[in-house]
């Protein structure tokens, strides 16, 4: 999330239909989250564990914030959450419903949902069991849910938690036709490459700030005898985010929010560079673990795993995702700041590009249980329970630092808030579900294809632009 000139995304709610912030506030915002992001990797400290917060942290030590927010008695009620969330995201969200469970009476019940969500409720809904509150990772989402009168309004209650603890920024990306339907439970930092600090050390690799400097470090991790990258391209959304972070970088905002709209075409001689780009890296067999039949046959939990495990000799020294690759970290040995450390995703073009997400919480079925559960995921006290176990990033700028639990998260947290309303939104979430949020579909489909066979880049802007077009309908 940054520039110097540093572009700046967010994956958020609004999509291609809510405002386009101008580039110049991107590059103010962008360039305080570098700097944040950047001072990770060189000011993180090992492990997971808790620890005091900063001099000026707001509430208690480890997460705990007391209560904040006063929520209703609902003994006998029941709620259904559904979301795509899995393992150890999907554990660590079940403590934050049990804490809601504590405190009101309710019982909530967690209903694991498939990609693509809105076609997992659609069959619900169909069938008369839609669940009572949904989280949204896409923001073309939201609208769909308004529009096929499946969302229903925040309540009073639920706006004044969400306007005490967002800026108008996060606010407005939660917005359909200036009603207000969903709250940003979760962000996400997706322009990170983690790195096995001992692969680096044995290769005498240090981190890379450009995309030349970063072909030169996985030139010297191969000849030090391990596989550079690790790719989880059976799951396409991750292939979306490494195209995404090069044609930020290399295109600029204006490109980027065009291509975003489908107001140029991926046809689009930017379109043709970013790919030719990402070629460089994919075009090598021998830079992904296992060639690209292996890469695509490795989910993402996988590719990160493998990163940090087999001691010095991991299946491959770098992964590139977001923040939330910490949980997958904490499945192995390794210790995020000592074993497994971070650097921003490198300058292709002028600046570095930052890519980023949030899922948000949107009700279905209304009733007092389901807005005091919206408002409790809008609270402080929500999100210093998961934020305190790792792998997650809250837009909530009540959620005090000492809440996260090692100095990466606290510096990705603090970048993420110092940025305030300065950011747009990841590419694949703005467009129609049927294009960029659809596995085996559209953009997935299609950057998988070209994972397989990189040299085929104008075959793959023709599948694009045929697939874009037919979403987008223009």
């Amino acid at each position: 999330m940054r520039r110097t000139s540093r572009n700046f995304r967010i994956r958020g709610s609004a999509g291609r239909h809510g405002p386009v912030l101008p580039a110049r506030r991107a590059v103010r915002a962008a360039a305080a989250l570098a700097a944040g992001v950047l001072a990770v990797s060189l000011t993180a400290c090992g492990g997971d564990g808790g620890g005091g917060g900063d001099g000026d942290d707001k509430g208690k030590a480890s997460g705990d914030t007391g209560t904040t927010v006063t929520l209703p008695k609902l003994d006998g009620q029941t709620l259904e959450v559904a979301a795509v969330w899995t393992g150890a995201e999907q554990k660590n969200f079940k403590q934050v419903l049990a804490e809601f469970e504590k405190r009101t009476g309710a019982k909530v019940t967690f209903v694991p949902a498939q990609d693509p969500i809105i076609n997992f409720l659609g069959s619900k809904i169909a069938g008369g069991a839609p669940p009572d509150v949904a989280m949204l990772p896409q923001p073309g989402a939201i609208k769909q849910a308004v529009e096929k009168n499946w969302a229903k309004p925040l309540g009073p209650e639920a706006t004044k938690e969400l306007t005490k603890n967002y800026s108008q920024g996060w606010q407005d990306i939660g917005k359909v036709d200036g009603k207000q339907y969903g709250v940003y439970y979760k962000a996400a930092n997706k322009s990170l490459i983690w790195y096995n600090a001992q692969v680096f050390e044995n290769a005498g690799a240090s981190e890379p700030k450009t995309w030349d400097e970063l072909l030169n470090t996985a030139q010297m991790v191969y000849d030090s005898g391990v596989t550079p990258f690790s790719v989880g391209g059976a799951d396409g959304w991750t292939l979306t985010d490494w195209f995404e972070n090069i044609y930020l970088s290399q295109a600029g905002p204006e490109k980027y929010d065009q291509l975003a709209k489908h107001e140029i075409k991926w046809t689009d001689p930017s379109v043709k560079e970013a790919l030719t780009t990402l070629a460089e890296v994919w075009g090598k067999k021998d830079y992904l673990a296992g060639g690209a039949k292996g890469a695509l046959q490795t989910e993402f939990p996988a590719s990160v795993t493998q990163t940090f495990t087999g001691g010095d000799q991991p299946k491959a020294g770098m992964v590139y995702e977001g923040d939330f690759v910490q949980v997958n970290i904490g499945e192995t040995k390794a210790k995020v700041g000592t074993d497994a450390k971070v650097f921003p995703f490198p300058a292709v073009g002028d600046a570095p590009p930052v890519v980023s997400g949030g899922d948000a919480a949107v009700i279905l079925e209304d009733s007092e249980a389901a807005q005091a559960l919206v408002t409790f995921l809008a609270s402080p006290d929500a999100a210093s329970i998961q934020a305190k176990l790792g792998g997650y990033l809250s837009p909530n700028k009540n959620v005090p630092q000492s809440a996260y639990p090692n100095e990466v998260q606290k510096k990705m947290a603090k970048a993420l808030i110092d940025a305030g309303d300065d950011f747009r939104f990841d590419m694949s979430d703005q467009a129609p579900q049927a294009f960029g949020g659809t596995p085996g579909k559209g953009e997935w489909k299609a950057l998988q294809d070209f994972l397989k066979n990189p040299s085929d880049v104008a075959g793959t802007q023709a599948k694009l632009e045929a697939d874009a077009a037919a979403a987008y309908g223009n």
